[in-house]
């Protein structure tokens, strides 16, 4: 009796296709039960630490930014943040600055001078905002609901009277 025979079966009773996919579902049982990878485990992910994120607001267009500069800054104020457009809670303002509206102005010399802007736009305003609150920290750096938290990450502010997007601009971890 031949080994292998003509229509491709061992010993004439099992089939060499069927043996070798037997044997790959085999070999993949045995890679995930005996050894399974390190990654998407829950144990990178450390206990919730306090982090501070600076973001930059330019050209948020407001009636009154006073009004708005001092509602963020009252105490204990808070501000609801969306990620990635997904709602990642409620962080605390903890400090908010706006930026003065400055223009490019080229000197006879040859130099650039920085000045204040004489246009009349009085609705458009810049700040910085530092919010804080508590993140997860694994090896690529802060997570806030599932979410990394680097510089340039989009951050959208949502409150009972406003709604604009900021960009990161500084990431630490306390």
């Amino acid at each position: 009796m031949a080994i292998l025979d003509s229509k491709g079966r061992l010993f004439g009773k099992v089939s060499i296709l069927d043996l070798g996919a037997a044997l790959v579902i085999l070999f993949v049982i045995v890679g995930i039960f005996f050894f399974p990878g390190t990654t998407g485990s829950v144990a990178q992910i450390s206990a919730p630490k306090p982090v501070e994120v600076d973001l930059i607001v330019r050209g948020l267009s407001v009636r009154d930014s006073g009004a708005l500069i001092n509602q963020f800054k009252e105490q204990n104020a808070k501000t609801s943040i969306i990620i990635r457009n997904n709602p990642a809670g409620q962080v605390d303002i903890k400090s908010v600055k706006e930026l003065p509206k400055t223009v490019l102005v080229p000197q006879p010399d040859g130099s650039i001078k920085e000045l204040p802007d004489p246009r009349a736009n009085s609705f458009s305003t810049d700040m910085v905002m530092t919010l804080g609150g508590k993140a997860e920290i694994t090896k690529d750096g802060p997570v806030v609901a599932g979410t990394k938290i680097k510089i340039g990450t989009p951050i959208e502010l949502e409150g009972r009277d406003y709604n604009f997007k900021a960009s990161v601009i500084d990431v630490r971890v306390n």
